[in-house]
């Protein structure tokens, strides 16, 4: 019996801000990782496919995924209509050969688009082919009370009929997670994993896995031993990074961290 693909381990274009998305490619390509994850935003180099396409060329490394701009920062990227936004992430993603697109649930106030998401997501996948792996958010804090709302249907994808999904540990821990129960929730939805940490405070930390409190140890095993074939890209902070080799050196540990922990023990 064939054993089922090794998962991709690829570097989003966002961990390496704020250097560029050609300076994501050239880390992705020199580091090793298997694939890069675009993260569209408001580097301009991110929204033009063309570019986007060639960089993947020039250093051999493959595309897995597209993430569609629909953080708060990017809400005029691509226009102002989310579906407008969909269908290009999903036209990128065929033309660089990307078979994801990571998108997160409408915020509160997109009233209309949140309506109709999740059966306009279920519709997009059938119609374009790729797969909309919706990720899990959290509730908004200011500090350790209870948080608001901010996300419809709702911020765990867990608790809805989507066919593809996406983890992110440092959305969890702010969310206060449990990440391997809510893999198990997903079972077979599960199709892409934000590999980062967080401390369980109200920051989107996006900590070098490891260094939080998320079991992203355990994670990655449960995914081994269940099999997991998708993407687990690596999507951390290095904003703070004093320089070039500190930079270097997360997204080296990183990666290392992936590979370790993905490994399939022999029997």
């Amino acid at each position: 019996m064939a054993s089922p693909p090794a998962p991709q381990i690829g570097l989003s274009t966002a961990s390496v801000y704020p250097e560029s998305t050609a300076h994501a490619f050239g880390w992705a390509a020199s580091l090793g990782y298997d694939a890069v994850e675009v993260m569209v935003g408001i580097d301009a180099l991110s929204q033009q496919v063309d570019t986007v396409k060639k960089l993947s060329e020039h250093h051999e490394v493959p595309i897995c995924a597209v993430h569609a701009p629909c953080l708060l920062f990017t809400q005029r990227v691509w226009g102002t209509d989310p579906w407008v936004k969909l269908e290009k992430s999903a036209e990128m993603a065929h033309a660089v050969g990307a078979d994801v697109v990571v998108v997160h649930p409408p915020f509160r106030w997109q009233k209309d688009y949140a309506a109709g998401f999740v059966e306009g997501i279920a519709s997009l996948e059938a119609r374009t082919g790729i797969a909309f792996a919706v990720e899990n958010m959290y509730p908004w804090r200011a500090s350790s009370r209870r948080g608001m709302e901010m996300y419809l249907p709702g911020w765990d994808p867990s608790d809805e009929a989507y066919a593809n999904t996406t983890i992110d540990l440092s959305h969890a821990a702010i969310a206060r997670s449990d990440v391997i129960e809510m893999a198990k929730r997903m079972g077979d939805r599960l199709r892409h994993v934000h590999l980062t940490d967080g401390s369980g405070s109200a920051k989107d930390e996006h900590l070098v896995p490891g260094r939080g409190i998320m079991r992203a140890r355990e994670l990655l095993e449960h995914l081994a031993g269940t099999g997991f074939g998708g993407h687990v890209v690596l999507e951390i902070n290095t904003r703070r990074a004093a320089d070039r080799a500190e930079r270097e050196a997360d997204l080296a540990e990183s990666l290392a961290f992936a590979r370790a922990h993905l490994a399939v023990p022999t029997p």
